[in-house]
C-alpha cells in the first residue's frame, strides 16, 4: 500500500510539534518535517514532492505550509504552488501559526451562534495571523470589519496586507492599552480577540454592560485571558446577555478542521487548503 506522506515545510527555524502531531492524526502514514524554509530553498523540496510518484500515487502526498509568520507563510505558499505544472502537483495546505484553523473554527460558531451580516465586528490585536484570518472571514460573512493595534501604523500595513490578499480594507484601530480597545468596541456587536498568550485585551467591564456587544470570541487558552469573565471552555456560553467563546470552547473545531483538512488532502493531488475552503469546512463541521 502506498504511505500517506505529509511535508510539513516551516518558515520558523525548527518544524512544529503540534502541526506534525495533528499531521499523524488527520491520516498521514509519516510527517516529514523541516525548518528554516525559504523562497530560496522551498523549490528542491517541492520538486521531491511532485517528480517522485506517478499520477495515481500522487495523491498519496502532501505538503503543509506552517511557521509563526502569516506573511512569510502566505510568500512560501505562492511559490509553493508556482513550481506545480500539468499533473506535476500534489496537495497543499496553508496554516501559519494554526491561524486559518483558529480563525475558522472561532468564526464558524460565532455565525452559528447569530447571523452576522451587517454587524459590526472588531478584531482586538487583528495584525497577527489569527487576527487577519478572521478579519477575512468575518467579512466573508458579511461583517463590517475593524482591526485594533497597538499602532496606527501597524494597524494600516496590516489592513493593506488584507486589502491585497481578499479586496477588502478593514478599518484599522489604534488601541494602546485596554481603555483604548474598550473604546474600540464602542457600538461594535461582535468582538473577536485574537491577541498573544497570556495578554489580556479587554477588562469584563468594557463588555459586561454594554448594550450593543452580542457576540464574543477569546482564542487566548493560557491565562491570563485575552477578554475577562469569559472562561476558556464556553463553548456559546451566555453571560451578562451575550454568547461568549472561549479558546478551549473552540479548540475543538479547530483541531477537527485541522486533521479533516489533513485527512482530504490525500483524497486528490490536486486540493487547496487556505482560508476560504478551510473556513467553508469549518462551517460543514460547526
Amino acid at each position: 500500500m502506498t504511505k500517506k506522506l505529509l511535508f510539513l515545510l516551516d518558515t520558523d527555524p525548527a518544524p512544529s510539534v503540534f502541526d506534525t502531531v495533528v499531521g499523524y492524526d488527520g491520516g498521514a502514514d509519516h510527517v516529514i518535517g523541516y525548518g528554516g524554509v525559504n523562497p530560496a530553498n522551498v523549490g528542491a523540496l517541492v520538486d521531491g514532492t511532485i517528480y517522485t510518484r506517478g499520477p495515481k500515487e500522487k495523491q498519496f502526498t502532501a505538503i503543509f505550509v506552517g511557521g509563526g509568520s502569516m506573511t512569510a507563510g502566505e510568500e512560501l505558499f505562492k511559490l509553493v504552488k508556482k513550481r506545480f505544472f500539468s499533473n506535476f502537483r500534489v496537495s497543499v495546505m496553508l496554516d501559519s501559526n494554526g491561524s486559518n484553523t483558529t480563525a475558522a473554527a472561532g468564526v464558524a460558531l460565532l455565525a452559528k451562534a447569530k447571523p452576522l451580516a451587517g454587524k459590526k465586528a472588531v478584531v482586538l490585536a487583528g495584525t497577527g495571523p489569527v487576527g487577519m484570518r478572521a478579519a477575512a472571514m468575518l467579512h466573508i460573512e458579511g461583517a463590517e470589519v475593524a482591526i485594533t493595534s497597538r499602532t496606527l501604523a501597524r494597524a494600516k500595513a496590516s489592513a493593506a496586507a488584507i486589502q491585497e490578499r481578499f479586496g477588502f480594507t478593514p478599518t484599522a484601530i489604534e488601541a494602546a492599552d485596554q481603555d483604548a480597545r474598550a473604546q474600540a468596541i464602542k457600538g461594535a456587536q461582535v468582538v473577536f480577540a485574537a491577541g498573544a498568550i497570556g495578554v489580556p485585551l479587554l477588562d469584563e467591564k468594557d463588555w459586561r454592560d454594554d448594550p450593543t456587544v452580542e457576540l464574543i470570541a477569546d482564542c487566548n487558552a493560557q491565562p491570563p485571558l485575552g477578554v475577562g469573565g469569559v472562561e476558556a471552555i464556553d463553548k456559546a456560553k451566555e453571560r451578562h446577555g451575550k454568547i461568549v467563546i472561549g479558546a478551549l470552547g473552540l479548540g475543538g473545531l479547530k483541531l477537527k478542521l485541522h486533521r479533516e483538512c489533513v485527512a482530504k488532502m490525500f483524497e486528490s493531488a490536486d486540493q487547496v487548503f487556505d482560508c476560504e475552503n478551510i473556513y467553508a469546512q469549518a462551517k460543514a463541521l460547526a
